[in-house]
């Protein structure tokens, strides 16, 4: 068991590191700089564009640092709202059952790759005691670190079922925000899409500015 739960672990680092390596290569990170960058970049990779937009909204699961609300943005202006919704949904969904089978299968060791001592320190217990209710909201609001909270959740005793639900019903709706707002801004006048921005600009401001503080309350109410 131990000989194999090695061989998983060398796997997965070889997968994340490969992934890696292929997003560096291509140009990737270069194209996160901004929106229409990224968008360049996907449309680069046709008639595979699909298939590399779904492969990059997966990775963006496992690699954390990569935003998956700004790749759906820039999904949603080249291939429209609802293909891109439905791509980043089927990945972020599949990326999110990948880590928590993985974390469920070789435990804390894979965990603490990906996840470090400060979130695991702050989370770990409250996911453990609280669950459902604490996941489910952590998986709405914008300001938790979702995917490594799913990594978390694979350490406990959460059956995996239970855990796709939360996830599937839970996880979806601030990708459909950010793929509505990228799909419509091609199409809209000039007053909307700065009336748009400016409301965006606000909202990011807002949470810039409370979020750690409703987190700090949530965490504070669910470990009593």
């Amino acid at each position: 068991m131990k000989r194999l739960n090695r061989l998983l672990i060398f796997l997965s680092a070889v997968l994340l590191l490969g992934g890696a390596i292929v997003l560096w290569r291509t140009g990737f990170f270069q194209a996160m700089s901004s929106l229409a960058a990224m968008r360049d970049y996907i449309d680069r990779l046709a008639p595979y564009s699909h298939l590399a937009y779904f492969l990059i909204q997966l990775l963006s699961v496992i690699l954390a640092p990569i935003p998956s609300n700004i790749t759906a943005l820039a999904g949603a202006m080249l291939f429209g709202t609802w293909p891109a919704f439905l791509l980043t949904t089927a990945a972020v969904c599949a990326g999110s059952m990948l880590v928590f089978a993985l974390a469920r299968v070789l435990g804390r060791s894979f965990a603490d790759q990906l996840v470090s001592q400060t979130i695991s320190a702050r989370y770990l217990d409250v996911i453990r005691r609280k669950r459902d209710v604490f996941l489910f909201l952590a998986f709405l609001f914008p300001f938790f670190p979702d995917d490594l909270l799913c990594i978390l959740a694979g350490l406990t005793d959460l059956p995996s079922g239970r855990f796709f639900l939360m996830v599937l019903l839970a996880r979806p709706w601030g990708l459909l925000a950010a793929c509505a707002l990228g799909g419509s801004a091609l199409s809209l006048p000039l007053w909307a899409m700065l009336l748009l921005g400016a409301g965006g600009l606000a909202l990011f401001l807002i949470v810039l500015k409370y979020g750690d503080k409703w987190e700090a309350a949530l965490l504070a109410r669910f470990g009593k």
